[in-house]
């Protein structure tokens, strides 16, 4: 034990001899660049290796040499501080404070701007990182680079993409801006996404969490409803989506019909949305057994209010029979089988529930 302790130590500090060599040469405003470089790509080495060796270059004054390289006109250069600076900022929030702080964000947000499409994606990456820390959304936010970030959903590569939502989803849970964080101008490449991606994904999750955010406004509404398959994609991922994200696009559906029945009921009908959200309101969360309830009820003829749960869904359930089959013998039948499909369903899932919490309670 006090061997490992020993060489553990010795390791420290070999590696903090190291940090502060490689910080001086990049502090040297008389070295060459091509040592610069080499001192950067040894820092992301170094990085990378442990969490320990993030702190200590978060404080050997290595972060604002490696932000004068993102703006150098050497490609190399500027590739190298970008991944240094990715290295030293994952998974430690006072590293990526300072960089932020250190003025690392106008500078990233001209390389959004390169025609460089490899260096579009790491300072798209880069601004991933950082925008996950709290404290840096509001500075990131107002720098210009969510426009740039909506240009990246249609014109970058499949990782850049998923980083430039994830990244839009970080900013938009930004609570220190008063404006919207994004505007309609996202509706139509994240609806191409969401409708070219598996449903059930993490980054559908994402997707339709902003959509949902966007069907708050009029222009983000109007924007959805334009789209030849906007309505469309949020039905299709109400059906076939996790609970996170059918519970997002039924609210994206709901604020839609909300907004305006007249305008918006007959789109989302004629889309198919009946199944999906009977599906849902057995199936899906809290949240969204509400909404697809309320929306249900949005959805009938003549709309009522304030029915218990079960008497709306059956209310509902006759009025779609109804549509379906007319009005007589065929379409109470038809009521009575989807009530009983529902409720076997709703049995269903309560005994897994039931048998998956015993098997956790059960010692092993």
């Amino acid at each position: 034990m006090r061997v490992d302790q020993e060489e553990e130590t010795c390791n420290k500090s070999k590696r903090e001899v190291l940090i502060r060599e490689l910080s001086l040469k990049l502090n040297d405003r008389d070295e060459i660049l091509q040592v610069k470089i080499q001192a950067a790509k040894d820092i992301r080495k170094i990085a990378k290796s442990s969490v320990k060796a993030r702190s200590c270059c978060g404080v050997a004054g290595i972060i604002q040499p490696l932000i004068s390289m993102i703006s150098c006109s050497n490609l190399e250069a500027t590739e190298s501080a970008l991944l240094a600076l990715l290295n030293i900022a994952a998974r430690n929030e006072r590293n990526k404070v300072t960089i932020v702080t250190s003025g690392a964000v106008p500078s990233l947000v001209e390389l959004l701007k390169s025609q460089n499409g490899h260096l579009r994606d790491l300072a798209t990456a880069a601004i991933l990182t950082l925008s996950s820390s709290p404290s840096n959304k509001p500075t990131i936010a107002i720098s210009g680079a969510i426009p740039l970030l909506v240009q990246t959903l249609s014109s970058s590569s499949v990782q850049g993409k998923v980083d430039a939502v994830t990244a839009l989803y970080n900013l938009s849970t930004c609570t220190k801006i008063s404006t919207p964080v994004i505007t309609a101008e996202a509706v139509p490449p994240l609806l191409t996404l969401l409708q070219e991606c598996k449903k059930y994904s993490k980054f559908a999750e994402k997707t339709s969490a902003l959509l949902g955010i966007l069907a708050n406004s009029e222009e983000g509404r109007s924007a959805i409803s334009d789209s030849t398959t906007g309505i469309l994609t949020l039905v299709e991922t109400v059906e076939d989506g996790s609970l996170i994200s059918t519970e997002h696009a039924v609210g994206a559906l709901l604020s839609l019909c909300w907004s305006c029945r007249n305008k918006y009921r007959e789109l989302i009908l004629k889309e198919g949305a009946i199944p999906g959200l009977l599906r849902l309101t057995v199936e899906g969360t809290a949240v969204a057994q509400e909404r697809a309830r309320t929306l249900l009820d949005l959805l009938r003829d003549s709309p009522q209010k304030r029915l218990p749960a079960s008497s709306l869904l059956e209310s509902i359930i006759s009025d779609i029979a109804l549509r379906v089959d007319g009005a007589d013998k065929a379409a109470a039948e038809t009521a009575n089988r989807l009530l009983l499909d529902m409720v076997q369903r709703g049995m269903e899932l309560s005994i897994c529930h039931l048998q998956l919490k015993a098997a956790s309670c059960t010692p092993s």
